[in-house]
């Protein structure tokens, strides 16, 4: 049989196209998934990017909101002598109040 090529049967030849095709569909799926992940890190990236310059904008509008409610607000009035007295009078006894000793309170 040296001269005679060997003959396959249609079962052993099916099953090598069926093992070919799966390598091409496996090399293309990888491909496929590579394109995907490379789809994915991009996105991600222009999302990053987004993401930096909405907190920017967000700090600053934020910045600009404080800014004109201050700017805004009517000034307080000055509070007259006799309230600055009055306040001070009671804060002076509470702290009197706290510091003095036990001792002396039983007196």
């Amino acid at each position: 049989m040296p001269g005679k090529s060997p003959r396959l049967n249609p079962l052993q030849s099916r099953k090598q196209l069926l093992i070919a095709e799966s390598e091409l569909n496996r090399a293309q799926l990888v491909q496929e998934w590579e394109t995907l992940a490379e789809g994915v890190w991009s996105v991600a990236g222009r999302a990053k990017s987004f993401a930096s310059i909405a907190s920017s904008a967000a700090v600053l509008v934020a910045g600009l909101a404080a800014y004109r409610r201050r700017k805004s607000a009517p000034p307080e009035p000055k509070p007259s002598w006799l309230q600055t007295i009055l306040k001070t009078a009671s804060l002076v006894s509470t702290i009197w109040l706290a510091f003095r000793s036990p001792r002396r309170a039983r007196d």
